[in-house]
């Protein structure tokens, strides 16, 4: 059950402005009108990219056998990851042992560019969910070429951005910028339209168009440019993010210890734009929009949707 704390925007002494928000609160997560609560369209899931539990698996499972061999064919050994192992990838997002989902957006923000270092994410050490995707067996396979063939072998598996690996594109519904035999064999299993970036979940579309989540997105959007930040939905932030660290790094290659002064000094500078964006954000999303989207979503699945 969320609690509505609404500290963060009234004011200590103001009785009657806390009095028009918990107003605000009770419409929004008020049932919706009987012609406003249709049910999902047949065939929509609650997964990523509208599919079922069920689907998302066969896909995830499809891409990685596809990957296998069109590395075969470039020379390169890959193992095909279990789903498991990609899914263990996209839970990693946003998540290390001992802390929680809001200590973590504290401290590290979305985890975009806070934990950058240029490495490709075989030879991550720390925080990584590309690594936790691709699997160990894969990882060591990497990790015993020598530079040259590393590189290679990237180029070949990824493509340009060596950070989009198939966990961290299908957790971020973004296949647009995948490469390499990753991409080739997303779309072999994805259709068209889900390999651009202007792709967009049906379920999230579908909830979006809700008038009470349109007001929920209202006040978000006007909270956030109060507190300096032009973003019109949450979903906005994080490809921003990794536009600006792609623009900064060329497009991921640059090594932190290959920086020069200026520019290690614009990433602490978009690494505490994000710590700040990203904390703003998550507590507005868990205190007004979660609990709104979470109603519809009962009424649009008849269920608690997880």
């Amino acid at each position: 059950m969320y609690r509505l704390d609404t500290r963060f925007v009234i004011g200590k002494d103001s009785a009657m402005k806390r009095a028009i928000y918990m107003g605000l609160f009770a419409v929004l997560l008020a049932p919706a009108t009987a012609a406003a609560q249709a049910q999902a369209p047949k065939g929509l899931g609650t997964e990523e990219f509208g599919l079922s539990p069920r689907e998302l698996v066969q896909a995830i499972e499809k891409t990685e056998e596809l990957i296998a061999r069109c590395m075969r064919e470039q020379g390169f050994q890959y193992i095909a990851a279990d789903h498991k192992t990609v899914r263990a990838g996209m839970s990693a997002d946003k998540n290390l042992p001992g802390l929680s989902e809001e200590e973590f957006v504290s401290r590290h923000g979305f985890g975009v560019s806070t934990f950058y270092t240029g490495l490709p994410p075989q030879l991550a050490t720390g925080y990584s969910p590309a690594r936790v995707g691709l699997g160990e067996r894969n990882v060591q396979i990497f990790r015993k070429l020598s530079p040259a063939d590393q590189v290679a072998y990237n180029r070949a598996l990824l493509g340009d951005d060596v950070s989009n690996t198939l966990a961290v594109a299908l957790e971020i519904e973004d296949l647009s910028r995948t490469g390499g035999c990753t991409r080739k064999a997303l779309a072999e299993t994805f259709k068209p339209d889900q390999l651009k970036a202007t792709h967009y979940n049906p379920q999230d579309a579908l909830i979006n168009k809700d008038p009470r989540m349109k007001a929920a997105l209202g006040f978000w959007q006007r909270e956030m440019k109060k507190a300096g930040f032009e973003y019109g939905h949450p979903d906005e932030i994080e490809p921003d993010l990794r536009n600006r660290l792609s623009a900064l790094t060329e497009g991921g290659k640059l090594l932190v210890s290959k920086m020069s002064q200026d520019q290690k000094a614009a990433l602490r500078k978009l690494q505490d734009y994000e710590r700040l964006v990203a904390a703003r954000s998550f507590k507005m999303q868990e205190e007004v929009l979660a609990p709104v989207e979470e109603r519809i979503q009962e009424e649009l699945f008849s269920r608690k949707v997880q």
